[in-house]
Parts: structure tokens; sequence; C-alpha cells
């Protein structure tokens, strides 16, 4: 499931780039939660 919510994020976050329609920082927070997310999720997957 997290991988799921960070691969969707990523994507986002490469189409806000490609389209040059950026909503300020809010494409990049995308990318740093999308990241958080699978940090999150390797921290998870080690612990398990």
């Amino acid at each position: 499931m997290l991988w799921s919510i960070a691969m969707i994020l990523v994507i986002m976050w490469a189409l806000g780039l490609v389209s040059s329609y950026t909503l300020g920082g809010f494409i990049h927070i995308l990318l740093v939660m999308a990241i958080i997310v699978i940090i999150f999720g390797v921290i998870q997957g080690r612990r398990s």
C-alpha cells in the first residue's frame, strides 16, 4: 500500500514538471511526501 501511494505521488510530481503547471511548491511537496513514504516503507520492511 505504501509503495502504491509513493508511486502515485511520484507520477503526479513528474506530470507536474512535464506539463509545467505547478501550484507553487505543491509539486515539490508531493515529491518530498513520496520520498518519506518510501523511506518509511523500507524501515518497516526491515523491522518485519
